[in-house]
């Protein structure tokens, strides 16, 4: 860390590590990881070291909601002890479809459904 803070390679890194960690974060009703189901927006991580996640669920009245964002504060906290902070902020819009979901989460999905569920929704 230099004086000024974190160098753009140490934050980069440090997103990289919040992006493994939210891998292991997964939703409870849908064994796919927030990551690969594309519920996450946004991860920023300032030049101190504090880290903010943007999120959303596959539906505003989701009754896991604050499980789920707890969830993922809490992975993150234990699997990057080097955020100075970590926030998760859960966010509405732009609404999530599945377009949203990974090259991963899709095959996921697949291998959990028995057909293609993301191809389905854009017929």
């Amino acid at each position: 860390m230099s004086v000024m803070g974190l160098e753009e390679a140490e934050r980069a890194k440090l997103e990289e590590k919040v992006v493994a960690a939210l891998k292991e974060v997964y939703d409870p009703e849908i064994a796919v990881n927030v990551y690969d189901l594309g519920l996450v927006y946004g991860i920023d991580v300032s030049d101190e070291g504090d880290v903010l996640v943007k999120m959303t669920l596959t539906a505003p009245g989701c009754p896991l909601a604050g499980m789920i964002t707890a969830m993922a504060e809490a992975t993150i906290r234990e699997k990057v002890p080097e955020a100075k902070s970590v926030k998760v902020d859960l966010v509405w819009d732009p609404p999530w479809t599945p377009d949203k979901v990974t090259p991963e989460g899709r095959e996921m999905l697949m291998k959990i459904f028995n057909y293609d569920v993301v191809g389905e929704w854009k017929k």
